[in-house]
């Protein structure tokens, strides 16, 4: 009887240490917290190159097919900024950066159909005392298959009918001398 109340402890105790563990998360693209971003059909981002003056620049391909294209930055001990900005903004897109699980995200959504070169700079702001680091992101957009519906055309108004003018005539009287 000991035994049989052993081994149902043990496996009880096992069952649960199985339970307790956490899965490996692997990430193929960045996360998307936000539910409502769509990830563009290409979206191809290079090593991020540093200058010897600490600015760093990305080259982007991405599609114009009203999806974003991501890449995760990393302050030195791999932990995300405490703040950013962009100057200049993209003139032909849109750009989003948040933070998310120790990573600073750059997100670029160029405008749908554009094709053509962007560019803009995320200004990534350690805090403290560490200076303020410059990301130029570098962005080659393409449209290729990109269709977009052609704008109604606006209803064509008949012009309003004109109202007619009134017309006063005044009639003399002939006067008649008797």
């Amino acid at each position: 009887m000991r035994l049989r109340g052993s081994a149902i402890t043990l496996v009880s105790a096992l069952t649960l240490a199985a339970c307790a563990q956490k899965p490996v998360v692997q990430r193929v693209i960045p996360p998307n917290p936000f539910g409502y971003q769509k990830v563009s059909a290409v979206c191809k981002t290079s090593p991020v190159k540093t200058a010897p003056d600490g600015s760093m620049s990305v080259d982007m391909t991405v599609r114009s097919d009203d999806g974003l294209c991501a890449l995760s930055v990393q302050k030195p001990g791999n932990t995300n900024y405490r703040s950013f900005g962009v100057s200049p903004a993209p003139a032909h897109g849109k750009a989003f950066l948040y933070n998310y699980d120790d990573h600073t995200y750059v997100t670029y959504t160029p405008s749908t159909a554009y094709a053509g070169k962007d560019s803009f700079t995320a200004i990534l702001i350690p805090g403290g005392a560490d200076p303020r680091a410059k990301l130029t992101v570098n962005a080659t957009v393409d449209a290729t298959g990109v269709v977009v519906a052609p704008k109604p055309k606006p209803a064509v108004v008949a012009p309003a009918a004109k109202k007619p003018v009134a017309r006063h005539t005044t009639r003399h009287r002939k006067s008649s001398k008797k």
